[in-house]
């Protein structure tokens, strides 16, 4: 049986590898003082596609249960039909079925418990009459400004874009209070909303929160974030080893630098810390295997790193083991997919593959129509056609600023 954690070492835990926390006194003060469980959230709103990169806190959840806390997983389905999904709230809720389904695989693969997590669904309290009127009493005191300020790293941006949009983060600041928990849990990108929530609150009766931000995880390109919306970004949670392999290979890792390296931040915050929870005693390795002799272990992301830089570790050498490392990973959450047909029919309808595309029409140029429409007017300036010589103007330069002089005065 695991020894039990200090409170000391329960703080510790919450706080590892976060990349900030708004209220951390107030996290020390139930953790420490208190020694009561601290309760949080984690909402995913219903989108796209899960990817590879809900990984990271779906291992910050293993975290913090092992820290004691009480935890609940939002299925925040009604966000999703609000981010410019276009997609009818029948099809965002067959979606939150997959996404559960996901969820919950990629928590077991990390070794969660699924008995210690209450998972919740949006709907379940958000069209509530008491919901609706706290969301009408926000909308009194925010300002249109404010809430696109605080929607502008999550929610999709539009060139026209709905109110909706200003609606999602008033919305996941209300969560908080009707969620019942001490601490809100996101992506650093969800900094905005967090402060919005702090500044909102308050002002409608309720208190603040305590927040606890991820770092993102970079994509497979050079620079942004790994998202649902770019494929080329992204690797999905269902894509077959080859599929995975082969994203790996294109993605970019310029030899001997680890700044911007995507492949060496996965490695940080999904691969080590996964062999971590899955060993017996805690330990984290990678390896790389050679063509010939033994292969290259590393147990921490610095050494890895060192190696990288010193070109002993090679791009080529980076993307196998990577893509060896992952597809181990996802083989028993792809194998409880191909055995689960509920999950298969809910994948199909929330995300149908049968849908024709829309085929791009060629653009002709307009024709707007001329007074002589039987003469064409070549690059070079002459003119061709039944009527050329009603509007030729001469020859030349000099031909036409004479027949011009000639009609202007006549």
């Amino acid at each position: 049986m695991a020894k039990e954690l200090t409170p000391e070492q329960k703080l510790a835990l919450v706080k590892s590898k976060l990349q900030e926390v708004l209220h951390e006194d107030w996290l020390e003060d139930i953790i420490v003082k208190q020694q009561r469980p601290l309760s949080l959230y984690w909402g995913t709103a219903i989108t796209g596609r899960p990817h590879c990169a809900y990984f990271v806190p779906m291992i910050k959840v293993a975290e913090f249960l092992k820290a004691g806390c009480k935890v609940k997983i939002l299925m925040a389905d009604l966000h999703g039909f609000l981010d410019n999904t276009k997609a009818p709230i029948e099809q965002i809720q067959k979606r939150a079925v997959h996404y559960k389904r996901v969820v919950q695989s990629l928590l077991k693969a990390v070794g969660v418990s699924l008995d210690k997590l209450e998972f919740v669904h949006g709907s379940e309290y958000q069209l509530s009459k008491e919901y609706s009127m706290d969301n009408y009493r926000l909308m009194t005191i925010v300002t249109e400004h404010d809430a696109k300020r605080a929607g502008s790293e999550v929610v999709k941006q539009i060139e026209n874009p709905t109110l909706a949009g200003c609606i999602y983060p008033l919305m996941q600041a209300l969560d908080e209070e009707y969620l019942r928990v001490d601490a809100h849990f996101g992506g650093v990108d969800q900094r905005k909303i967090f402060v919005l929530a702090q500044e909102a609150l308050p002002k409608i009766g309720y208190k603040e929160r305590i927040h606890l931000m991820n770092p993102m995880v970079p994509g497979l390109q050079a620079g942004g974030k790994m998202s649902a919306s770019d494929p080329n970004s992204k690797i999905d949670v269902l894509e077959t080893p080859e599929q995975v392999t082969s994203k790996i290979k294109k993605a970019f890792a310029q030899a001997q630098v680890t700044e911007g390296n995507g492949l060496i931040a996965f490695i940080e915050y999904v691969l080590l810390p996964i062999s971590s929870l899955q060993s017996n005693d805690g330990s984290a390795s990678m390896k790389f295997t050679l063509r010939e002799g033994e292969p290259l272990t590393y147990s921490n992301v610095d050494d890895i790193r060192k190696a990288y830089e010193a070109d002993t570790l090679t791009p080529q050498l980076l993307k196998a083991g990577v893509a060896d490392a992952l597809n181990a990973v996802l083989a028993p959450i792809q194998a409880e997919f191909q055995a689960d047909k509920d999950w298969q029919e809910a994948l199909e309808s929330g995300y149908p593959s049968g849908q024709p595309e829309k085929k791009k029409k060629d653009k002709k140029p307009k024709d707007k129509g001329s007074r002589y429409p039987g003469v064409k007017a070549n690059p070079d300036g002459t003119v061709e056609g039944p009527d050329a010589e009603t509007v030729k103007v001469g020859e030349n330069v000099q031909d036409a600023m004479q027949n011009l002089a000639v009609n202007g005065s006549s």
